[in-house]
Formats: C-alpha cells, sequence, structure tokens
C-alpha cells in the first residue's frame, strides 16, 4: 500500500509540474509569441510588438518555460530585445537556435547582418538565414534573398527564394504571403496573378495582415480574379484592424476618393462620402 500511495504522490507531482510549466507557457505565448513563428501554434495568435506593459510579464513567464520549450526561449529572446537587453537577447537566441528554433536564427542572422549587438558578419548571417531556409522559415527565405552574396560580390538569387518558399507555402501563411508578392510582382520568375491571389487568399483565410491587406486590392483592382468593392473593403476592414497601416490608407482613399488639386498639382482637399 506504501509502494501504491507513493507512487500516485510522484505521479501526481510530475502532473503538477507538468501543469506548471504549461501554463507558463500559455502566459508566455500570450504576451510574447511571434506571429510569424513556425512552431507557434495555430490556436496562439501572437503579437507583432510585446507591449512595454507586458514586457515584465513576458520575461518571467517565458523565462520560466525555456528550459523545456524552444518556443519560449525564442520568446524570452524576443522579450529581452524588447526591453533593450540585447546581449541577454542574443543568449536566448543562442539556445534557441541551437535547439532547432527557425525563427531564432533569423534573428541571430538579423543581428550579425546589422551588427546589433554582436559583431557584422554577413557570412554568419547568411549561413544562419540559409539554415532557417532550409527548415521552411518565410523570413529566412525572404533575408537570404535580400542579403546578397557574402561580401557583397554576388547578387541576391530570386529564383532560389522562389523555389524555397513553394516548400514552405504549403503550410505557412508567411511563406504563402512572401510567395504572392514575389508571383504578383515577376520577381524571381514569371508574373501570375492568378497564382498570387490564391496564395494571398490561404494566407488572409488565416487572418495573415499583409495578405488581408493584398486581397483588398486584388478585389478592388478585379487582379487575378472578379473586381468586387464590397469584398475589397471587407479585406481591408480585417486587415486595418490586425494593424495593417497599408490597409488603413486604402480604406481611407475608399471613403474619400475624389482628390482635389491646385494648378501646381499639389494637393488641396479631398471630398469623403
Amino acid at each position: 500500500m506504501r509502494i501504491c500511495l507513493l507512487t500516485i504522490l510522484l505521479a501526481l507531482a510530475a502532473l503538477s509540474g507538468a501543469l506548471a510549466q504549461s501554463a507558463d507557457l500559455v502566459l508566455c505565448d500570450r504576451v510574447a509569441a511571434d506571429p510569424s513563428d513556425p512552431d507557434k501554434p495555430a490556436d496562439v495568435r501572437g503579437v507583432s510588438e510585446i507591449a512595454s506593459s507586458d514586457v515584465a510579464t513576458a520575461i518571467k513567464f517565458c523565462r520560466q518555460a525555456a528550459p523545456s520549450s524552444r518556443r519560449a526561449m525564442f520568446a524570452l529572446g524576443r522579450a529581452f530585445a524588447a526591453n533593450r537587453q540585447t546581449s541577454e537577447a542574443i543568449a536566448a537566441w543562442r539556445k534557441a537556435a541551437d535547439k532547432g528554433s527557425s525563427a531564432a536564427m533569423v534573428e541571430l542572422g538579423v543581428a550579425y547582418g546589422t551588427g546589433s549587438g554582436v559583431t557584422k558578419d554577413e557570412a554568419q548571417a547568411r549561413k544562419l538565414f540559409e539554415k532557417a531556409a532550409q527548415a521552411g522559415n518565410p523570413r529566412g527565405v525572404s533575408n537570404l534573398a535580400a542579403l546578397g552574396g557574402a561580401g557583397g560580390a554576388a547578387p541576391a538569387d530570386p529564383v532560389q527564394a522562389r523555389a524555397l518558399l513553394g516548400k514552405a507555402a504549403e503550410t505557412n501563411p508567411e511563406a504563402q504571403y512572401q510567395l504572392g508578392l514575389m508571383l504578383s510582382e515577376g520577381t524571381g520568375g514569371a508574373k501570375d496573378d492568378v497564382a498570387a491571389r490564391a496564395l494571398f487568399e490561404k494566407a488572409a483565410a488565416q487572418n495573415h495582415p499583409g495578405a488581408l491587406e493584398r486581397m483588398g486590392a486584388f478585389a478592388q483592382e478585379g487582379r487575378g480574379g472578379p473586381k468586387d468593392k464590397d469584398a475589397a473593403k471587407a479585406y481591408y476592414e480585417r486587415a486595418a484592424a490586425l494593424g495593417d497601416e497599408d490597409a488603413k490608407k486604402a480604406l481611407e482613399r475608399l471613403r474619400c476618393p475624389y482628390a482635389i488639386k491646385d494648378k501646381q498639382g499639389k494637393l488641396v482637399t479631398t471630398l469623403c462620402f
């Protein structure tokens, strides 16, 4: 009986620890998860920027969840960065990257590419972006394409970026958005508004702000599909609610479509409905 009771107590203690860890991760996700982190579960919305009022909370709970979660370790780095603790942020991202966090690899790559908190090293930045891209991280792909050759000797490879994004876009809304942009602009291959619109629509269905704004523009202009002013407005409104500045400006243009200019072509006023 004593052995059984001890077993039960140990099991309850383990369960209690697991639940506490889970609660820490939930709170960490709530205030510090990155919307573009591929490790983020679909039901976690994430925040584009950690609110100043949430920084202390993020550091506390992400630090507690970090030992058993690379996602929390990455978020802890974000919290430190938001608190201007650059060296601590770099250290947390290194640990997360060592555990396989592609989002942390991207942030470290940005740090090396800009010399923020570390000695500037474009070769190291390229290695990190390549590793993140190979893991399917869309920011890794786009940053790799933007970086150019080592030492600036060679141009960026948009064809490779488009191919890498194609793989990531099967499941990732950020990759769908980025690939949609390349297709809509004819970057790295043929221009294809129909395919671009389909990708924006997929990402918009997952509440990607940029994709919602692009769907608004495509619906407004009739690019890649039917022209629908009401649908365009609805897309813009959803994107604006998520903080997209381009969508807010587009809504204002819909509300005030007529611009009155002087003889020099300078804007005098707008006519609004």
